[in-house]
């Protein structure tokens, strides 16, 4: 299959999943704003910042290792070491994710009390940090068929995690309201953990068939540990880069609700504000990248393909071909959120707070679709650096905006931060792409 196909074929599948799974989520987002309300929408979303950071430790960085060494030993024809490499890596990835769940278990409460300045956080710190060894399970084998090239899994996995963790939340809700019980936004926080487990099941299914723990139990004649070195070897420096920028997005997302404080809002009124924000706004204004996200995964591998043939002039055409389109793509979706973000927020969310934050940020759709797909064309031609230095460079803006611009002109403040990041990426990432094609041209 050529290039052009695998990239059309794969980007088609995980855009139409993205696609269902991002509608989903947006009447499920819907569904926690009318039943939690406002400030329950800002609890929940404020222990996001632990999951990722906490999810960065475990497996980001070793899923995309071990995707990279996959694909090398196929190539190689080296099949039986390609499995060997998935189990010693579901074996770290489980190891590191069982100690986190456990050292997160001991310190929630300071976790929620002095850095998330949130005592109602720890009870759902508590129930979050039991998905992590099933999300440990569910990201390597979804990194192996990546590796593979083949989208089909990882596609039908997200889409059996986002269902399971709706259902989930749903049922017990109809419990409650069947049984008398008035439950918290802490079973929204459950419904991850049931997300994660059905589709870590769902993956070892498709992966071993139906005798799972029969195969699981012949790991260590299978593979061992032999690969370790070489995982490891390959996934600390993205871990240590992923950590860092989740350490950064960790500060910048607890540290909206303290700085709304000093610009004069109440404890609930600043939770309400944030829950919007990034439980209502953010997620409208993300649901069309599900296209620029699979573009994107499909685009790394493709991009590390070309350069390495030394193709320049086909790498310049992909690059133009890329980026006009998703401009187009996010101009059209700004125009469409002009014009219909008051009525999605007013209607859809019963929040008219929700529509003015939609507009707001409906003016970085061409940026941010955009972006995506740069980076990760960053990425393929081998300056993993670099983009980590621009998305840090970006990050550091939207703090600055954190501490600076909200105390003085409130939530707007960032929001205008969040605009000058996504214009300051898409003119570094052009600007370099650039330079590089013209060099050695």
């Amino acid at each position: 299959m050529s290039r052009k196909h695998t990239i059309i074929k794969g980007t088609f599948i995980l855009t139409m999943t993205g696609f269902a799974t991002r509608f989903m989520g947006f009447f499920y987002r819907i569904f926690l704003s009318h039943t939690f309300k406002e400030e329950g929408v800002g609890l929940y979303q404020l222990v996001f910042p632990i999951y990722a950071l906490c999810f960065s430790l475990t497996c980001a960085g070793i899923e995309l290792a071990l995707s990279r060494c996959i694909a090398a030993r196929m190539t190689q024809g080296k099949h039986k070491e390609a499995r060997e490499l998935l189990y010693t890596s579901l074996f770290l990835t489980v190891t590191v994710s069982i100690v986190v769940t456990l050292v997160l278990q001991e310190f929630a409460v300071s976790i929620s009390e002095v850095f998330l300045h949130e005592p109602r956080c720890a009870d759902l710190l508590v129930i979050l940090s039991y998905a992590f060894p099933f999300a440990s399970i569910h990201s390597c084998i979804c990194g192996y068929y990546f590796g593979l090239k083949q989208t089909k899994i990882p596609a039908i996995s997200q889409f059996v995690e986002q269902t399971a963790r709706i259902l989930s939340v749903y049922l017990l809700y109809l419990y409650g309201l069947r049984h008398g019980i008035r439950f918290g936004v802490s079973i929204a926080v459950a419904g991850i953990i049931a997300g994660e487990i059905f589709s870590s099941i769902f993956c070892l299914r498709a992966l071993l068939g139906k005798s799972i723990l029969a195969a699981l139990s012949r790991f260590h004649f299978r593979g061992g540990l032999k690969h370790s070195r070489e995982l490891l070897t390959l996934s600390l420096p993205l871990t240590a880069s992923r950590i860092l920028l989740n350490l950064l997005q960790s500060i910048e997302a607890v540290s909206i609700p303290v700085r709304l404080q000093s610009y004069g809002m109440s404890l609930a009124e600043s939770l309400s504000t944030y829950g919007v924000l990034t439980g209502m706004a953010l997620p409208c204004i993300l649901f069309p990248s599900a296209i620029t996200n699979s573009v994107s995964t499909m685009l790394l591998p493709t991009v590390a393909e070309i350069q390495a043939l030394n193709h320049r002039q086909e790498l310049a055409a992909l690059v133009r071909k890329v980026t006009y389109s998703c401009i187009f793509l996010g101009s059209v979706c700004c125009v469409g959120l002009l014009s219909f973000g008051q009525w999605i927020g007013s209607i859809l969310f019963h929040s008219p707070m929700a529509g003015d934050y939609i507009i707001t940020l409906a003016w970085m759709c061409p940026f941010l679709y955009t972006n995506n797909t740069l980076i990760s064309m960053i990425n393929g031609i081998g300056k993993t650096q670099l983009s980590f230095c621009i998305n840090s460079s970006s990050l550091g803006i939207r703090i600055i905006s954190v501490f600076l611009l909200i105390p003085l002109w409130g939530i707007k403040g960032y929001l205008w931060g969040l605009l000058a990041s996504q214009v300051c990426i898409f003119l570094f990432c052009l600007a370099y792409l650039q330079y590089y094609l013209r060099k050695d041209a």
